[in-house]
């Protein structure tokens, strides 16, 4: 909401009191761009807001032993509305916490995806009829990351791989251990892909600077990229 208000104290200042000929239409431009930014971003936050509202809703509903935690999304920050309209996941960081007088987020992590079909962003903002939720702890991040480093990689040796991602960090180009790139991932092209049978529920697919998983019950191809596969592994593994 900050960057609402600076915009709408932008939009203020420049508004004119009294303009004439081209410098009118060049402060009325102005300032219509202004009020579209904006428009923009309280569109994006209130989506926030209403996913993370949603994603508790769907907590509390399936998960009924969590009784103390912190949701939080990865995703919406600094985005544009038609960023957020081209995502296929959004990501939940989840924290459990002794209620205290000062808590401290020191429980429990896990991560909510909700997977998105096509027209999930609409007019009306999310349809969540087009959402569905799958909620993951650091194992089985782990088991995934394995999986997806085994896909996009030479090394196939799991033990191997494990050690690895524990001790290593994920970066764009592979997984870094200690300043040095111990595990390159493949350079592929933007139509190439790798794929796993991973479970009963998903497949696994490497292509360029993303996890693909196609989800077999809805025949949907999901993808998270790069920066959030990094961000969900610092967040499990810090």
């Amino acid at each position: 909401m900050k960057k609402l208000l600076i915009v709408l104290i932008l939009v203020m200042y420049l508004t004119p009191k009294t303009s004439n000929g081209q410098e009118g239409d060049a402060a009325a431009g102005i300032v219509g761009g202004l009020v579209a930014i904006g428009v923009g971003i309280a569109a994006v936050e209130q989506m926030k807001e209403n996913a993370e509202l949603t994603a508790t809703q769907w907590v509390l509903a399936n998960n009924p032993e969590l009784t103390s935690f912190s949701l939080k999304t990865l995703d919406f920050d600094g985005k544009k509305l038609k960023d957020m309209s081209t995502t296929s996941v959004i990501s939940f960081k989840i924290q459990e916490f002794t209620p205290s007088e000062k808590p401290e987020l020191d429980g429990k992590k896990q991560v909510l995806f909700g997977f998105t079909s096509h027209g999930w962003i609409n007019e009306y903002g999310i349809d969540y009829e087009k959402v569905k939720w799958h909620l993951i702890d650091a194992t089985e991040w782990m088991n995934m990351m394995i999986a997806y480093a085994s896909l996009s990689s030479e090394i196939k040796d799991q033990t191997q791989l494990k050690s690895i991602l524990k001790e290593g960090k994920v970066v764009n180009k592979g997984i870094r251990v200690g300043g040095k790139l111990a595990v390159p991932f493949f350079k592929l092209s933007g139509d190439m892909y790798v794929v796993s049978d991973y479970s009963a529920d998903m497949k696994l697919i490497y292509n360029e600077r993303s996890l693909g998983i196609f989800l077999k019950h809805s025949n949907d191809l999901v993808q998270i990229g790069r920066g959030d596969i990094i961000s969900i592994h610092d967040f499990f593994f810090d």
